[in-house]
């Protein structure tokens, strides 16, 4: 029973219109050393109070999981915070993501659209007696100064309200089999951000700039009147003439409304979270043109607690905000689950987003308990013919699975092995990941060609035709490609945990055969794209590397220098040409400021990834105002590249976790010094380079119990731990 004993889920009596539900019980406790402990979880998400002070520091608990087969509780110690006698335990619960109209936008049927509490009490006196308080009809539910909530449309709180109209919860039938213990990393304020700009508009519209795009909400402290409004609007930008511009959040009315008591008061949003850099005063009691007047108002950003473990920097400092946006990107994403934008009317679990930048979310931050989290909602919401949903948890209406989306299911496990030698995962999801393969297998003319079905491609590619999202590469190319690297993937993952992988081996072989008998024809694919190549040269499909490589080299220099991939080739691109040969032009690619290229937006003001490289035309203009997130991370996988190529830390297969670490880094005239590091589960590892006096000094740091083999020109060096320097000359 999960510890919930006779505890029954309940609601309130009737249909909430948006507003929080405020479930209520007044419990006595009569000996001074009682230990008290509660357990909570929700169909929607909640905040706990005791005596009328919130317990704890978390936010949207219980967290967003696969609702119906996974529902995370937590627990509560709320010995020290009792009084002796009377204790008044209030918990209000709003729509979350479990009753948000996103369901009904997705077609799919939601679990309740009324919030309801399952809750537990357990009062352990000196002597070994137990009482125990379960929600039920005994409780009071009614209505709280939360009078709307809706993760996409913001938070209405009317601070002269409390608990009212109280009515006896009504029990609903529903079981325990789905609960489980908190999982995932919890969900919490992590920084504030000060207003660095207040302006007018040409509207006339009052805006503060944070001078960040960020996810999270605003906190203020105001002086009114009762009844008094406090209105605030959110949007990541300004539009061509420079008002408030709020297009590319579609249906998401992202807003904040507040109802003022008399006096001074603070105010925080409870249940909702938004994706913005700027706020517009809708309403504001009083004066707000100046940055003194704003003194009291305050950005928090909020999402899953994670240790940082990874830094970069370098001599171009273009490129160091480019890292700084990746880096914000994934902060902005990383909320309970990674989603693929935190401000419009989506906010989902992508999972083509979540395999492309796996690998550098994992060296920026500690991302093991938190893919271990979705990672098995992914294994939940797998379909009985081994298919991997577009987005996880799954709420949306299609039964089909997508190349490059599905692959998540091995790329990011493989991953959280690679960065933290985490054999657990492994184990965990090995039958996912086989169950995905086999997927892929049984979709095609034969086992070892993908060729059928809805794919998203190399999405917002360049090379795309008008009104498409997809880029020219073909469909069923990708899908094959993908194919056999999630194949090689699962290869890898079955002899780690000691299984027998012959019959995928011959399987991979055949993906590999066939790949070539169907796309490369006349030593080429059609179309002839950048990402076609990119990825067959990556996923090791094509015979002729050095001349694979050469072909893909004369398609960007044909192409201005430029490139024109998407979400499928844009992840291995740098790699592809700094691996064989073809180093200064991938740094001539990242170190590209005109559009396309990453630093454009650098240029233009980013300070978070965009989901295209021209959402923001040079003229002011947007791409769309339909697709056009300016937080989408998928894009600062580059950092990687940062990491391992320029910084040269690598992990090693045979030693993950970096117990044995490869450093290899590859440097250029353009750039004068590179330092990275990476806290592994070991201790950390750095590396460093700088150009001075006609010399360039390297420095390795390696940990206590690890080794490393060291690449410099054609000489290569095994070292055990400690801190190694070495002085080449500048070529």
């Amino acid at each position: 029973m999960k510890g919930f004993g006779e505890a029954k889920w309940i609601r309130r009596g009737q249909d909430c219109q948006g507003e929080a539900t405020v479930f209520q019980k007044v419990f006595s406790v009569n000996e001074e050393n009682s230990s008290v402990l509660l357990q909570v979880t929700s169909h929607g998400i909640y905040e706990v109070y005791l005596n009328g002070v919130r317990i704890g520091v978390d936010y949207f608990t219980p967290g967003w999981t696969s609702y119906a087969k996974r529902l995370q509780y937590q627990d509560y110690d709320l010995t020290e915070l009792v009084t002796l006698g009377e204790n008044t335990l209030e918990i209000h619960v709003a729509r979350g993501w479990c009753c948000s109209r996103r369901y009904a936008m997705g077609n799919n049927n939601p679990i309740t659209t009324n919030p309801e509490l399952l809750a537990a009490l357990k009062i352990v006196n000196s002597d070994g007696n137990i009482t125990e308080i379960g929600t039920g009809s005994d409780w009071l539910a009614g209505e709280g100064p939360v009078r709307f909530a809706e993760i996409y449309d913001g938070e209405t709180y009317d601070a002269r309200v409390s608990a009212a109209n109280l009515t006896p919860a009504v029990v609903v039938e529903r079981g325990f089999e789905n609960l489980i213990p908190q999982e995932g990393e919890p969900i919490r304020v992590i920084e504030e951000l000060r207003p660095q700009k207040v302006f007018r508009t040409p509207k006339g519209e009052t805006v503060i700039d944070f001078g960040q795009n960020l996810t999270g909400f605003v906190s203020f402290t105001v002086t009114a009147k009762a009844g008094d409004c406090v209105e605030f609007s959110h949007a990541e930008t300004m539009d061509q003439e420079g008002n408030f511009y709020t297009e590319n959040y579609r249906s998401a009315k992202a807003k904040l409304n507040y109802i003022c008591k008399e006096g001074t008061q603070s105010y925080a949003p409870h249940f909702v979270f938004y994706g913005f850099r700027y706020i517009r005063a809708d309403q504001w009691p009083g004066k707000l043109e100046t940055l003194e007047d704003a003194a009291g108002i305050r950005a928090l950003v909020v999402h899953s607690q994670m240790k940082r473990i990874g830094h970069f920097e370098c001599s171009n400092p273009l490129v160091n905000r480019l890292y700084e946006n990746a880096l914000w990107g994934q902060r902005g994403n990383y909320l309970d689950v990674p989603t693929d934008c935190p401000q419009r009317d989506e906010r989902l679990g992508w999972t083509g987003d979540a395999q492309a930048f796996v690998r550098t979310a994992s060296y920026n931050y500690d991302v093991d308990r938190f893919f271990h989290k979705w990672l098995h909602d992914m294994a939940a919401d797998q379909r009985a013919d081994g298919g991997i949903p577009h987005v996880v948890p799954d709420i949306l209406p299609w039964k089909n699975s997508s190349t490059a989306w599905g692959d998540a299911a091995l790329i990011c496990p493989w991953q959280m092995y690679l960065t933290y030698g985490d054999l657990e995962i492994l184990r965990d999801q090995f039958e996912c990941m086989r169950g995905y393969v086999e997927y892929m297998r049984s979709q095609g003319d034969n086992e070892f060609l993908w060729n059928t079905g809805e794919h998203y491609g190399d999405w917002v590619a360049l090379d795309a035709e008008p009104g498409s999202y997809k880029g020219a590469t073909d469909l069923y190319l990708i899908a094959t490609a993908f194919y056999a690297y999630s194949t090689s993937i699962l290869i890898k993952a079955g002899k780690v945990l000691g299984r027998d992988m012959t019959e995928y081996e011959a399987l991979l072989a055949g993906i590999k055969s066939a790949f070539l008998q169907e796309f490369w024809k006349d030593g080429k694919p059609d179309p002839d794209t950048q990402t076609a190549w990119i990825i067959g040269i990556y996923f090791d499909l094509l015979p002729d590397k050095k001349a694979a490589v050469a072909h893909l080299t004369e398609l960007i220099k044909k192409g201005d220098g430029a490139l024109i991939t998407g979400f499928v080739g844009t992840p291995y691109l740098l790699h592809v040409l700094s691996e064989n040969g073809e180093e200064e032009l991938a740094y001539s690619l990242l170190l590209r400021e005109e559009y396309p290229s990453w630093l454009y937006s650098v240029k233009a003001g980013a300070t978070t990834i965009w989901e295209h490289w021209d959402g923001i035309k040079p003229d002011g203009s947007m791409w769309s105002p339909n697709m056009n997130s300016l937080n989408h991370y998928a894009y600062g996988a580059v950092a990687d590249w940062m990491y391992g190529v320029m910084a040269g830390i690598r992990t090693d297969d045979e030693q993950p976790g970096f117990r044995r670490i490869l450093f290899q880094p590859i440097t250029d005239r353009r750039i004068d010094f590179v330092k990275a590091s990476i806290e592994s589960r070991y201790g950390l590892v750095a590396s460093e380079w700088k150009r001075e006096d006609g010399k360039i000094t390297y420095r390795f740091t390696v940990p206590e119990d690890c080794s490393a083999l060291i690449r410099l020109d054609d000489a290569e060096l095994e070292v055990g731990a400690g801190v190694h320097v070495f002085v080449r000359a500048d070529a």
